[in-house]
């Protein structure tokens, strides 16, 4: 991936000199500490060096060096945890109870707060419920050709039965069959058609192997098969492999190939049959493309890291064969207890190496997607399909339109024949009830605005249901390393109203730990959720850690140290019951878990204003030995971009900003930074790929869902020297 190196703007705006004040425990440095150094003069006299500010630290370094100095002293602890909770493979237990204590240290370190979910509102639908896999890792949960949908919405009595069966009949392989014979039988029209509502972003890239972007993901999806899948019942069936098997010391799968699964064009015309090699031009175009996913692979492929560093030139070395037409081979760099997990994402997808190739692609050190003749996924049609959707027809900002493909191996099987994407920029908030209503779209969340007439016409009492929510984390982010203060790919755009020196003011700020847990702790997130969700379910979404806590539980007793203390967890425990054991003792005033309610979402753990101007009342005396005074009258300011366009954005940033102004004083204030439009806020952030284009000192434009089942899905990506895909949303590699 490409590194950029630029100095630090605000480097030289800071005249007075001051010690770092970061993460805890920050291994930079051991002279890191509000306390001045103590020095013994030639006249025994003790003379106290004075304390340095971070931009004097960073002075003169390049930006890869500052981001990895501020990585360290911001957020040392995490990464030192979580490195030695990676090495641990031969004992999951451990490996799961030792990654909650290195998320403790992260959740300490309050360098992004998790705000919310996806789900947890009021919703109307036409889609049986489970119908599409309720798995939460992967890419399976965005495909819909099992899922069963009826032509009027259901009942909220109705859904509620249905799952209880669904609890009853999961793993038997029958609650499909019996969803169909229920619906039919209460006088339910089932249709073969699914018009969706997911749609307010375009597709940014047509090469599934080549982005890290959901807006892509959950669309391309729907064009192939990969070689497993999780049914709707939670359960991995085989796809494009027939079988497999394991090799005794875990380090080799062996897949079958189903035979007479075929390639085509979005015309529908074969192209190729499918075939064990193109699961081997898949990995290698993945791993040239470098698309932002490829380090999901290091260290579980052999040589595939090695590979995309250069050390290893020859992709023979890598760990996936084709040992025949039909049988696949991937052989793994250690033991990985969760590989059977990623095989649902878009990373083990095929592709076509002859259709590629006929369309100028190229492997290795000849693959340019800039060359004149590389036309591969620059458009729909461009790009080969061999799942269950052709797709017909895409009209930017309107409409992406799927059709079942008759070529497809499994055509007989598939429920859903057609499916509509309908665009919804959000900017009229009863548009989308109105479209439930219409049958424009199958169903939908209900927004405040919604729900009110949803009530008063009588839908709410007959149709309305809570919605599961998912494994989704979006944060908020605070950005240590700005650089920029106006978009970085138009200047005209989101520009700041700080001056030179109120920017210099706010970089000190966010790099002191206890000024960015006050800022956290005074963010009152249900206030927030209110103004989407209403009032009733303003908690439902709220997350609390970035991996669920329920995410895995232990399968056995295990015994770990916390602070000095061998303590043991029991069998069942929660990951997030383990992270909580370590904030707890650690003394931070985070609440990741609730033991009562079993879970870490669906309460705010974090807003606590009182905790909020404690944390402050530190951070100003640290700020204050180093020269920055923060009071009423010298706030330190804070640039949030948002969406000025859409009322519910509108609303929860400006609950947020009171909730701020009310439990710091207005020592901190929120600037408000109005976008016209979506595009406009994601490149503020969500669409920049590395940190130094990142321009906001705080964000909660971005989030990340699971990949595979283990918390690895999520740590990895706050990992320092770009292999953290996340990480550059703090501002830093």
């Amino acid at each position: 991936m490409k590194k950029k190196v630029l100095s630090l703007m605000l480097a030289s705006a800071m005249v007075v000199s001051m010690t770092a004040c970061g993460g805890s425990d920050a291994p930079v440095s051991s002279e890191a500490s509000s306390s001045a150094s103590v020095a013994e003069s030639s006249s025994s006299e003790e003379v106290a060096e004075a304390p340095k500010s971070m931009a004097e630290q960073i002075e003169g370094m390049s930006y890869d060096e500052a981001s990895t100095y501020l990585f360290n002293a911001n957020m040392g602890d995490y990464y030192e945890a979580y490195m030695a909770a990676k090495e641990i493979v031969d004992d999951v237990d451990l490996r799961w109870a030792s990654m909650a204590i290195a998320e403790a240290k992260l959740m300490e370190d309050a360098v992004l707060m998790p705000f919310q979910s996806r789900g947890g509102n009021y919703a109307i639908s036409r889609v049986a419920p489970r119908t599409v896999t309720p798995v939460l890792y992967g890419n399976d949960s965005d495909r819909f050709h099992q899922a069963i949908i009826t032509t009027e919405p259901i009942l909220a009595t109705d859904r509620e039965e249905m799952l209880a069966k669904y609890a009853e009949l999961k793993g038997t392989g029958t609650y499909e069959a019996w969803v169909k014979e229920y619906l039919t039988g209460k006088g339910y029209e089932l249709t073969d058609t699914y018009k969706y509502f997911d749609y307010s972003e375009d597709p940014q890239n047509w090469d599934i192997l080549a982005t890290s972007r959901n807006v892509d993901n959950e669309v391309l999806v729907n064009t192939f098969d990969g070689l497993m899948e999780y049914d709707v019942e939670g359960v991995l069936q085989p796809a494009l492999a027939e079988s497999y098997e394991v090799s005794a010391d875990g380090l080799t799968y062996t897949f079958k190939i189903r035979q007479g699964a075929v390639w085509t064009d979005s015309q529908g015309r074969k192209v190729a049959d499918v075939c064990a090699d193109d699961f081997v031009a898949g990995m290698q175009h993945m791993l040239d493309a470098c698309g932002g996913l490829e380090s999901l692979v290091y260290g579980v492929i052999a040589n595939a890291q090695e590979y995309v560093e250069g050390t290893v030139t020859d992709f023979a070395e890598v760990g996936v064969k084709a040992t025949d037409d039909y049988t696949v081979e991937y052989t793994l760099a250690a033991p990985c207890p969760y590989f059977m997990t990623m095989l649902g994402y878009s990373i083990f997808a095929p592709m076509s190496r002859t259709y590629y190739e006929s369309m100028g692609g190229k492997f290795g050190a000849e693959y340019d997607n800039s060359a004149a003749s590389y036309t591969y996924a620059k458009d729909k049609d461009a790009i080969a399909y061999c799942g269950p959707y052709l797709i017909t027809n895409y009209t930017a900002g309107n409409t992406i339109v799927f059709s079942a493909s008759d070529s497809y191996w499994n055509a007989e099987n598939i429920n859903i024949h057609n499916i509509t994407w309908v665009w919804e920029d959000g900017s009229d908030p009863l548009k989308i009830y109105n479209d439930i209503k219409s049958g424009v779209i199958a169903g939908a969340g209900l927004n405040s605005s919604a729900l009110e007439v949803a009530k008063e016409d009588g839908w709410f009492d007959q149709y309305a249901y809570v919605s599961d929510t998912d494994a989704t984390s979006y944060c908020g982010f605070m950005n240590l390393h700005r650089g920029i203060f106006a978009n970085f790919n138009d200047a005209t755009a989101a520009v700041s109203p700080q001056t030179e020196e109120d920017a210099a003011r706010t970089f000190e700020a966010v790099n002191n730990v206890h000024f960015r847990r006050a800022l956290f702790a005074s963010m009152d997130r249900a206030s927030y959720m209110a103004c989407v969700v209403g009032e009733d379910l303003k908690y439902n979404r709220i997350v609390n850690s970035y991996t669920p806590g329920t995410f895995v539980s232990l399968a056995n007793d295990v015994t770990v140290d916390i602070n000095g203390t061998a303590t043991t967890f029991k069998a069942g425990t929660a990951y997030g019951e383990i992270m909580q054991a370590q904030i707890d003792a650690d003394g931070v005033n985070i609440k990741v878990w609730d033991a009562e309610k079993q879970n870490s979402s669906g309460f705010d753990g974090w807003y606590n204003p009182e905790y909020a101007a404690s944390e402050l009342e530190i951070a100003i005396a640290e700020l204050a030995e180093i020269g920055v005074t923060v009071d009423a009258s010298n706030p330190i300011q804070i640039d949030w971009p948002y969406n000025a366009s859409v009322e519910t954005v509108v609303n929860r940033v400006n609950a947020m900003k009171q909730s701020v102004d009310s439990a710091l004083g207005g020592k901190v204030v929120l600037n408000l930074i109005a976008c016209p439009d979506a595009n406009t806020v994601n490149n503020t952030g969500y669409f920049a790929e590395v940190g130094s284009d990142m321009n906001y000192d705080f964000s909660d434009g971005s989030g990340w869902g699971p990949d595979y089942g283990d918390p690895q899905t999520y740590l990895d990506t706050i990992l320092p020297d770009y292999e953290g895909y996340m990480t550059k949303s703090i501002g830093v590699f």
